[in-house]
């Protein structure tokens, strides 16, 4: 083997090793972003159980978990599998970008930025997807923090926008974010106006309650025919249920004629006249009344997903945009549909749209100019 081989071949390896770091990175992120805990401070990872500070020799990636078999080193306490395989996740995906986008080392200025592109690109969206999974939020640090990095991509590399001066990477980066929020957006007001909730109006008024039968089990609703949990109800931050009442208790006081709003972390009571009375959802012992009408969120993709699509725009392009819609909608569906078969609906009941438009960006990255001379040929042929 050459010098030349091998040092191909060490390149190759360190690409994969550079990605599981960046990974450990991103284990950390995921984890304090949504908590609102500075990812900088403290500097070094902490176990999520005893929160003792991590030293660098017990943190390294990958092999620190294969090491200590998935527990604390200090109090024994199970680290989830999901910190190992992010670190996996991503040190494979940015092997596969060096992999496809890398060139001769001679023209490594060409190409070498356009693989740090999609690099930071493929980080965004790894967080974004776990963040989204784990809490139904997608942080404006990943989506908007990722337009604006996306911008600036195509501003110092054209090339990623198949454009040859960093004004018109930047122009085109730009229109495609556009077309992604505006497109999804659309999509999302529509599909609200269609199925965004379910509103139940009796003829007479029912009782209700809302009950935490077990500290440890979510609260459940019950009025009418209807029993609802709160993971039923509540599936972003944003979600909110409302109840206009006859009758309406909460703890010792008494309302007539009020509507109540419950989020997930607290109750706004609207009574006649328009004054507001607020309650954090953990100090109400008693929640219950009569209703007139109930209204259920029943939103699929939220503000969250519309800008991480504008994002997806940003490093990709219009076309990708597009693509990125259909896939991920293909995703969502096959995913829906596949444990129903097999009787696993639990599997896949509160997964949101982010992580499906972040799979269908990833097919776009790899394989999407395959795809669409492959469907342009089939249109041809059948036009011909």
């Amino acid at each position: 083997m050459s010098r030349q081989e091998l040092l191909d071949h060490l390149l190759h390896f360190l690409a994969f090793m550079f990605g599981a770091g960046i990974g450990s990175f991103l284990n950390v992120v995921i984890y304090r972003l949504p908590l609102g805990i500075s990812v900088n401070n403290p500097r070094r990872s902490f176990c999520p159980s005893c929160k003792k500070q991590i030293p660098w020799y017990r943190n390294l990636p990958l092999i620190t978990w294969l090491a200590q078999r998935g527990k604390c080193a200090e109090c024994g306490s199970r680290i989830a599998f999901r910190y190992f395989f992010v670190e996996l996740l991503t040190g494979c995906l940015f092997y596969a970008i060096f992999y496809k986008f890398h060139g001769p080392w001679e023209h490594l200025t060409q190409w070498g930025p356009m693989v740090l592109c999609y690099w930071v690109f493929a980080a965004l969206l790894i967080a974004g997807t776990y963040i989204d999974i784990d809490h139904f939020i997608l942080p404006h640090e990943i989506t908007i923090g990722g337009f604006f990095a996306g911008l600036l991509g195509c501003f110092f590399v054209p090339q990623l926008m198949e454009q040859s001066t960093g004004l018109g990477g930047l122009k085109l980066s730009f229109l495609s974010a556009c077309v992604g929020l505006g497109t999804l957006w659309t999509i999302v007001e529509l599909g609200k106006l269609a199925f965004g909730r379910i509103k139940r109006t009796f003829e007479k008024p029912e009782p209700w309650s809302i009950v935490q039968k077990n500290e440890n089990e979510p609260p459940v609703l019950n009025v009418a025919d209807l029993e609802l949990t709160w993971d039923d109800i509540f599936v972003r931050a944003t979600d909110k249920l409302i109840i206009n009442t006859s009758e309406l208790t909460v703890n010792d006081h008494t309302f007539h004629g009020a509507q109540v709003e419950v989020r997930a972390d607290k109750i706004r009571v609207i009574v006649q006249g328009g004054a507001v009375e607020t309650f954090e959802l953990e100090s109400v012992k008693k929640l219950d009344g009569k209703a007139t009408q109930l209204v259920i969120p029943r939103e699929a993709m939220g503000f969250g997903d519309v800008l991480l699509l504008a994002m997806i725009g940003s490093f990709l392009g219009w076309k990708a945009v597009l693509f990125t819609i259909v896939a991920g909608s293909f995703l969502g569906s096959v995913f829906a549909v596949v444990p129903r078969l097999i009787g696993k609906t639990e599997w896949t009941a509160k997964i949101p749209f982010g992580p499906y438009l972040a799979g269908g960006a990833m097919i776009w990255l790899f394989y999407g100019t395959q795809f669409l001379e492959w469907y342009l040929g089939k249109i041809h042929f059948r036009m011909e």
